[in-house]
């Protein structure tokens, strides 16, 4: 018969053996999710694509988005490597061009023919110039996640940062010192279509028109996008232009011949092909200008209706965040086990491109444009466009 001690030295190396196995359990249980879990849309690499003609962009979307706010630089320099009237493209980024003239609030991502790419809106400084080869900026240091995109422009020396909603996208640009300005250029775009409407409401409120259609030159598409921009803070001033015809007889004594006309403190609505607004801010030292714009392919009042119930305020921050949790579930929906870090980046990535299109179509009051009829129909649920593969 063993000793008592031996028993009782027994049981308390048992006893301790369950202890820290239930220790070391428990850890593994409440700590080992924090630890081991990953975000998938850090295996997210919006840059994919974007080279080698993929079409892709790497612009602030969400899931099925109306609006996504992409950097276009595919025009305004010799520097670039694509040029949209150069050669053949259908995307309004390239991976190799350097050389950036804003950002576009509806786009395509991934297709074969030029379309949409219009309602740019560009941060400068100094003086007003409309012409996108002048007002155009070098950019440099690119970051992008899903719902978020941002670059520093070396002309200016501007921080430039976007994201989206459904159906507005916000832009945060920090300017320097000085004189800031930021311009909705609404001649530049991709797609062939051309024809605009813009007004500036007040000081902090600018809306408008794009034409747009004809996608792979087939006519029966053609439609008028809407917008709202609203800015954070009231501008100093203002005004709209529009590009002058050519002329003949008259271009002896009209010193704007076939140049831009600039109407300061202009009011009233302004139609045209190469038209455009501007406001100008007084800024001082890493000065915030934000400006959120709504779409909409019904109306004006849609798309306003659209800015107001999507982004409340001028809570960037907030934007991002939501932007990144709807593609965390989004992405959540798959999940892969193994593979290197490179093959789960080629695999969620994918998985993100296959989410950027169709696209909501309805506003927040169930409106859309019913396809090829040129009417208005409303739904209970969500139309969505853009079954291309």
């Amino acid at each position: 018969m063993k000793s008592d001690s031996s028993i009782f030295t027994k049981a308390y190396l048992l006893f301790t053996f369950i202890l820290i196995c239930t220790f070391f359990s428990f850890l593994f249980i409440s700590v080992s999710p924090v630890v081991i879990a990953q975000n998938l849309t850090n295996f997210v690499n919006p840059f994919i694509g974007t080279t080698n003609f993929g079409a892709t962009n790497p612009g602030a979307v969400i899931p099925q988005g109306m609006v996504s706010v992409v950097p276009f630089n595919v025009s305004g320099s010799h520097e670039n490597t694509f040029d949209k009237d150069e050669r053949w493209w259908s995307t309004t980024y390239a991976w190799e061009n350097k050389f950036f003239t804003g950002y576009s609030h509806v786009n395509l991502s991934g297709v074969g023919c030029p379309e949409m790419g219009v309602i740019i809106v560009m941060p400068t400084t100094g003086e007003i110039n409309a012409q996108n080869t002048v007002y155009g900026s070098k950019m440099i240091a690119q970051k992008a996640s899903p719902g978020y995109y941002s670059n520093k422009l070396t002309k200016y020396d501007i921080k430039t940062e976007v994201t989206a909603t459904l159906r507005a996208g916000l832009s945060k640009f920090t300017f320097p010192k000085g004189k800031g300005n930021v311009l909705i250029d609404l001649g530049t775009g991709l797609t062939n279509e051309s024809g605009a409407m813009i007004r500036i409401v007040n000081n902090r409120e600018i809306e408008g028109c794009r034409m747009t259609g004809t996608f792979c030159y087939h006519a029966g598409s053609e439609r008028p996008v809407y917008f709202v921009a609203r800015f954070s803070k009231e501008a100093s001033n203002f005004g709209v232009w529009k590009k002058m015809p050519s002329m003949k007889a008259e271009a002896s004594w009209c010193k704007n011949n076939n140049k831009f006309k600039y109407y300061n403190g202009y009011t009233q609505q302004m139609a045209g092909d190469s038209i455009g607004a501007w406001m100008t801010f007084n800024t001082v030292k890493n000065k915030v200008v934000l400006v959120k714009v709504g779409i909409s392919y019904v109306s004006i009042k849609n798309a306003r209706k659209n800015l107001e119930s999507e982004i409340k305020n001028f809570d960037f921050d907030s934007v991002v965040m939501q932007a990144s949790k709807v593609w965390e579930q989004t992405l959540s929906k798959v999940r892969v086990k193994g593979g290197t870090e490179d093959q789960k980046t080629i695999f969620y990535t994918a998985l993100y491109h296959t989410q950027i299109h169709p696209n909501i179509l309805n506003d927040v009051n169930g409106e859309y444009p019913e396809m090829e009829k040129y009417s208005i129909g409303k739904t209970n649920t969500n139309r969505y466009s853009v079954f291309s593969l």
